[in-house]
């Protein structure tokens, strides 16, 4: 997991903080620093007021003489052994040691001082007081106090920050090489609140059991897997379930992103791989679960850096770690990753990721239940229906229908209603899957007549043939990119297409195209992405399922996924320039057949189509069952009924009353 940004008036708050318990330490070293700081100018002071040269006898006596000194304190440190120290009335320029210098204070040494002495200073008037000289010991210590202070102040300072400093959290300046891995003892999150995956659970379930109970498995001889990869698109619930893992074990759980391995510096990641890994044996059995694996499992020997980069050192130690000469019993690695085709063969083999376990897009009954789970603590509308809006969602992941579900709460909530409607859920899923609707777009009423007669030439030849799956919605309100959309709801979910199945796409992708051809006798660039989808459809029919006569069971699709550098840079043409022809003219064939059968449709069936498009442009929207019942020849309430339903949901707040009398009543109406 990345980290997150900081925000510096929350790190402000912090510092200012009185319960932080960083503050204590960063005020003692402060309180350190200015001490020492004040304690060192104080010293520096004092120096420079008490400049003594030393002198000599001769000199000293040449003072005496002049009665230039007016006071002097004596240091007797030895018999015999005395130490003058005077002050001049006013500063003297003398030679000392080669230079000129100002001397007001100055040293001398005595062998003598008796009555005799004493008698002559003080007829020149000198005051003068004897002193201890043997405190040469604390001058010395005096002089190292304001060091020790400064460098205990270093010393806890550094302590500090290699604790984090203000930020906390262990990452302080000398963890680079400690993991980043978080413990988790409490996850809310169970089984129970993972839906659409039950093989994946039934897998991670098993792990689970094998930690709580290891002596169940290893009676008959079974051995703990040592990992699990976690493989599928993204949002299809991997670090949910290995969350789920978290809360279902009662063993320790190790949390990583890959990408937290990777530093700038050289060898950080490798070191913070065996740190993760001896944390993890020190409170073994565990689980370590690391997430985005690809960030640091992906295939060495690629690059051009060749096998000394920071990334493949991090990927060796972590080879190592899971099935090397060490042994790491106890131990179980779950990983998830959305990029399997890149890892690393070595990570992948037995021993390491025992178990490849698929996480993908759900099915119906799983979409189903996942609406349930998200569904469950938002109040619904009587006409929710959870099976129309699994059908209605085919191909979304997990996260897909828990967006869904938020935005369908959000919208119920802004328009003051107390249940969420079907109405919401439809408008959720418009919302997620097309973007917000462009009310500001100005539209002329030539673009919104063309657009209309486009998506009823998608509707009504999806209508018309046998194998197209039925309309769920028409309408021309932009939203995103899109001027209009034509949706259809599948009957079920199919993992594999037949022939009639995908020229019947091919022919409603198509029939926009056509409708404005018949009608308008030209075409627009509204059909764009129609044409690019159904080129795509045609040309993997005839290079890649071998749904052509001519062509045959043969693969011509080029490998058109992402190759690593150094590898698979240039590749050898799969076909001849003849065959390329041919191929060319089978996908011109197909698109040609299927535009030729929507215009036969459309042809035949040209009044409904004017019927249609003019219904479309007043309502703007028109469900599946409004547009049976038009082809039918019936005629349609002025609203929808969803539309009506989430109408009746709205309880406006109504004051009764005036100001004057002080009467005011809120109450509340509800729509029938």
């Amino acid at each position: 997991m990345s980290e997150k940004k900081q925000n510096p008036i929350n790190e402000l708050k912090k510092i200012s903080d009185p319960n932080n318990p960083q503050n204590g330490m960063m005020k003692f070293v402060l309180f350190i620093l200015v001490a020492s700081l004040i304690f060192s100018l104080y010293s520096m002071f004092e120096q420079s007021q008490k400049q003594e040269w030393s002198v000599t006898y001769t000199q000293y006596q040449q003072f005496l003489k002049q009665n230039l000194i007016i006071k002097a304190k004596i240091y007797k440190k030895s018999i015999n052994d005395y130490e003058f120290a005077g002050t001049l009335k006013e500063p003297v320029q003398m030679n000392i040691d080669g230079k000129a210098r100002e001397v007001q204070r100055f040293t001398v040494k005595i062998a003598v001082v008796d009555n005799e002495t004493e008698r002559d200073w003080a007829e020149r008037g000198i005051t003068w007081n004897y002193l201890d000289g043997n405190d040469s010991f604390m001058n010395l210590i005096w002089g190292l106090v304001p060091w020790l202070l400064i460098g205990l102040a270093f010393y806890f300072y550094i302590r500090w920050m290699s604790r984090g400093g203000m930020g906390g959290g262990g990452k302080g300046l000398f963890s680079f090489g400690k993991s980043r891995a978080k413990l988790n003892t409490n996850s809310s999150i169970t089984f129970a609140d993972v839906a659409g995956v039950e093989e994946a659970k039934i897998e991670l379930q098993e792990v689970v059991e094998f930690l709580k109970e290891p002596e169940k498995f290893q009676k008959l001889g079974g051995k703990i897997p040592r990992g699990v990869l976690l493989l599928g698109p993204p949002g299809t619930g991997k670090t949910l379930l290995a969350r789920a893992v978290a809360g279902e074990a009662s063993v320790p759980f190790f949390s990583i992103s890959g990408a937290d391995f990777v530093e700038m510096f050289v060898g950080v990641g490798a070191s913070r791989v065996r740190d993760l890994f001896e944390n993890a044996k020190r409170n073994s059995p565990c689980i370590v679960f690391i997430d985005e694996i690809d960030a640091v499992g992906r295939q060495r020997g690629a690059g051009v850096g060749g096998g000394h980069d920071e990334r493949e050192q991090t990927l060796n130690a972590l080879l190592v770690e899971m099935d090397g000469f060490e042994q790491n019993s106890g131990i179980i690695v779950i990983a998830a990753t959305n990029r399997a085709d890149v890892l690393d063969a070595a990570l992948l083999r037995p021993g390491r990721f025992d178990r490849q376990v698929v996480v993908d897009r759900p099915d119906i009954r799983g979409r189903e239940g996942i609406f349930k789970v998200h569904t469950d603590k938002i109040t619904l509308g009587n006409d929710v229906d959870i099976n129309v809006l699994a059908k209605g969602t085919p191909g979304l992941s997990g996260a897909d229908i828990a967006n869904i579900v938020n935005e369908a709460a959000l919208l119920a909530a802004r328009r003051n209603a107390e249940n969420v409607m079907m109405y919401d859920f439809e408008m959720a899923k418009d919302k997620v899957l097309m973007g917000v609707e462009r009310k500001s777009l100005v539209i002329t009423d030539k673009e919104k007549e063309n657009t209309a007669y486009h998506e009823m030439g998608h509707a009504l030849i999806g209508h018309y043939l046998p194998n197209a799956d039925p309309i769920h919605k028409v309408t021309i309100i932009p939203r995103g990119q899109a001027m209009g959309l034509t949706q259809s709801l599948p009957q079920e979910d199919m993992r594999s297409y037949t022939l009639a199945y995908l020229n019947t796409n091919i022919t409603v992708l198509l029939g926009g195209r056509a409708a404005e051809k018949i009608i308008f006798n030209s075409r627009s660039t509204g059909a764009s992405n129609d044409i690019q989808r159904a080129t795509t459809l045609a040309t993997k029919m005839v290079c890649e399922w071998g749904m052509s006569e001519k062509i045959g069971p043969i693969t011509y699709l080029a490998n058109d996924e992402e190759v690593f550098l150094g590898r698979d840079i240039s590749r050898r043409k799969i076909h001849s320039e003849k065959m390329a022809e041919t191929i060319d003219e089978e996908i011109k064939h197909i698109l040609d057949s299927c535009a030729e059968q929507a215009n036969q449709i459309l042809t035949e069936n040209i009044e409904m189509l004017h019927k249609t498009a003019k219904i479309l442009i007043e309502r703007e929207t028109i469900d599946g069952e409004e547009l049976k019942a038009i082809i039918a020849g019936k005629e349609l309430p002025p609203i929808s009924k969803q539309k009506l339903e989430a109408l009746k949901s709205v309880k406006l707040d109504v004051i009764i009353g005036d100001d004057d009398d002080n009467s005011i009543i809120h109450t509340e109406i509800e729509i029938d």
